[in-house]
């Protein structure tokens, strides 16, 4: 059920026309309250879309009534004309849902630089409206997808409330703080500023900790409403956690769908000297196409890993540094480890594991391999 598992919250899913394909292209998810608290995250790239320049300002007041979501289109470098459109959406989701266009949220995916049909936009809000339903999570969810190949969703259960949520996200994977387009909602009762610590505790190390292909959307948005009409206040640990659960539920799905990947890569570093450093190194081994190419072959080239480790301004001594590849210890102390032939590399999940030697810090991180089929998505991706 999606976004509208935890109660107070209707959602739906139509195809306004935006896609030539005519696959659903529209999505609106309403709190209906009592509560309208929320938080959000966005991308930091400096090249932000007219949407999430719009739901940056929204969410300053800390309430949200409502989210338009369309794919088929990011409405970014479209100029002050494509700020004028998403406010125009906002203000059309106010009109028809009774709310204030200050209150709507808008969210936008798919090809750069292209200005939205408004003409098609602004009836297809209409449609949805009408269509709302507290069974209409999974229409929603299957409305957002770009070259997703399935819909992503994600539930956790509490003691008498729920955080549910919906993604969506093949490409462009490599984000700071939020990743592709997510909204998350939650019955309990819970103010913004608790949303909010919640929400970034929760992406820090879930969303903003997939690395894909090493590129940062103009578009990612990560949304987190309350409607609290469980009527229940969860203590913040407990209610931080289920957030955290359903954001990693989320992108693991996020991996698992990326275009045209063959394997999954888990890397996970461990004693670093600070997770800074942690993070810095598996984002590194992530983005290394070296390696991503030779995990497609089911090459278990650790010294790749080596090189990737080399480049970063972590602590380590080079003598000093261990890798496994699926938990066998290839590379000792900076040198041949143990016999790689013993890898077993069928499996779509491939395991990192790169030992800095300098502490007690960690920190994970998810990527793909690099395969044709990607370089084949994206060379026809505008077409």
């Amino acid at each position: 059920m999606s976004v509208t598992a935890a109660k107070g919250f209707t959602a739906a899913g139509i195809a306004a026309g935006i896609k030539e394909s005519g696959s659903p292209d529209l999505a609106l998810v309403v709190n209906q309250g009592p509560r309208l608290a929320a938080a959000g995250v966005f991308t930091s790239n400096r090249v932000k879309a007219a949407p999430v320049l719009w739901s940056q300002q929204v969410l300053k007041g800390g309430q949200v009534s409502a989210v338009v979501l369309n794919s088929g289109g990011a409405n970014a470098c479209t100029g002050p004309g494509g700020f004028q459109d998403t406010h125009a959406t906002a203000e059309k989701a106010a009109e028809v849902l009774g709310h204030s266009a200050g209150e709507v949220a808008v969210a936008s995916t798919g090809l750069i630089g292209v200005r939205l049909p408004m003409d098609k936009l602004l009836p297809g809000i209409e449609k949805a409206a009408a269509g709302l339903s507290a069974h209409g999570g999974e229409k929603a969810a299957i409305a957002i997808k770009t070259t997703d190949t399935v819909h992503k969703t994600a539930v956790v259960q509490g003691e008498g409330w729920t955080v549910g949520g919906m993604a969506k996200g093949a490409g462009m994977l490599a984000p700071g703080l939020a990743t592709m387009l997510v909204v998350l909602t939650t019955d309990a009762d819970v103010d913004a500023p608790g949303l909010d610590a919640a929400l970034r505790a929760a992406t820090r190390k879930t969303f903003d900790r997939v690395d894909s292909d090493g590129c940062m959307s103009t578009n990612d948005t990560v949304l987190l409403l309350a409607s609290g009409a469980a009527e229940v206040t969860p203590a913040q640990e407990e209610f931080a956690e289920a957030v955290r659960a359903v954001c990693d539920d989320l992108a693991r799905q996020l991996i698992g769908d990326a275009e045209g990947a063959s394997k999954d890569i888990r890397i996970e570093v461990v004693n670093a000297a600070t997770e800074d450093d942690a993070v810095e190194v598996g984002r590194s081994i992530a983005r290394n196409n070296l390696l991503k190419c030779a995990l497609h072959g089911e090459d278990p080239n650790w010294g790749r890993v080596l090189s990737a480790i080399g480049t970063t301004s972590a602590a380590f001594d080079p003598d000093r540094l261990n890798v496994a590849i699926n938990d066998v210890w290839v590379c000792r102390n900076g040198s041949v480890g143990d016999d790689r032939d013993l890898v077993d590399m069928r499996y779509r999940e491939v395991r990192i594991t790169a030992d800095l030697a300098e502490g007690g810090e960690s920190a994970v991180i998810w990527a793909n391999d690099l395969t044709a089929d990607y370089v084949h998505e994206n060379s026809a991706y505008s077409s």
